[in-house]
């Protein structure tokens, strides 16, 4: 890898139709000085995440090729899934890992947003450290209503983007781009098909985020997987350095329990720090589909 290395993890709304993810996935492999080091599609979700690292330039050319393929290739009039989403390319985070700065990471996410908006006629909105001020800057805010919110909406005064149009593209809706800190995506997927058990243990881990240091930062939701008949509590661990997965996962399992479910299984979507795993193994938090590539370190030595 290139002394300077950055992390790019967009988000697409495509989980189902192969032939459009591995044509996303390609155009990210087709740049130099990128390498591609995980990817995962979701048929309920409806949506892939792909990883990938590299330099500044690199990640630019790799973030808005892909950019193109999503929407030229994803309807949103058409898409439905149980994750929020608004746009066929949803979000797009840049993460600097080695040699970088958050500053050149803000930097660089402006960089793809400028492009994406010329090249894709795309609303941009900035989010995180990219926020601009006085903007808003958590993405959550910025996905509430979902697409269809904003299908005939005009995108003005406080719900004006940062770049491109006032109204969004008609297929393609909008994206959100920013820089951030490395970010853990999570799973823990129940053995009951009762959805409503997956969202009371994420309205109490929201709950508990302002006086347990445990699930400070984390963001969860309560889904249901129609294809598996299973619940799922998706989590995002915002500040990973104080949530070691070891310790949600035994957390999410009591209060299953409680409730007369069991865990399935649990999940990590993309490539995390290996000190997430706070030294354990990955079969303690049942991660079956686990891949030693999907430790960073693999890659940054």
């Amino acid at each position: 890898m290139p002394s300077a290395v950055y992390q790019c993890v967009p988000n697409f709304s495509e989980g189902r139709r192969r032939e459009v993810i591995h044509a996303i996935a390609d155009a990210i492999q087709c740049v130099s000085g990128v390498r591609l080091i995980d990817y995962s599609a979701d048929y309920d979700h409806n949506r892939c995440v792909m990883t990938f690292l590299g330099d500044a330039e690199g990640v630019r050319k790799a973030a808005v090729s892909a950019g193109q393929v999503a929407v030229s290739r994803i309807d949103m009039r058409q898409h439905s899934g149980v994750h929020p989403r608004v746009g066929a390319i949803d979000v797009l985070p840049v993460i600097p890992l080695r040699h970088t700065s958050r500053a050149e990471a803000v930097a660089l996410s402006y960089r793809i947003g400028e492009d994406l908006a010329k090249t894709c006629t795309l609303p941009i909105y900035f989010y995180e450290w990219s926020a601009k001020p006085g903007h808003i800057a958590a993405l959550p805010t910025l996905r509430k209503g979902g697409f269809e919110a904003l299908q005939s909406a005009e995108l003005i005064g406080d719900h004006a983007p940062d770049m491109g149009g006032s109204h969004a593209h008609p297929t393609g809706g909008i994206t959100i781009v920013g820089a951030r800190s490395p970010l853990v995506a999570y799973n823990i997927n129940l053995l009951t098909s009762d959805v409503r058990v997956a969202k009371v243990i994420a309205k109490r881990i929201r709950e508990a985020r302002g006086h347990s240091p445990l699930w400070e930062g984390v963001r969860a939701l309560g889904l249901l997987l129609e294809s598996q008949k299973r619940a799922q509590v998706s989590m995002n661990l915002t500040e990973p350095e104080k949530t070691p997965l070891p310790s949600v996962f035994e957390a999410v399992r009591e209060w299953a329990m409680e409730m007369g479910a069991s865990v399935y299984e649990s999940e990590v979507i993309g490539a995390i720090p290996l000190d997430s795993l706070a030294g354990r193994p990955p079969e303690t938090i049942l991660w079956r589909a686990y891949r030693p590539t999907q430790i960073l370190e693999t890659w940054l030595g």
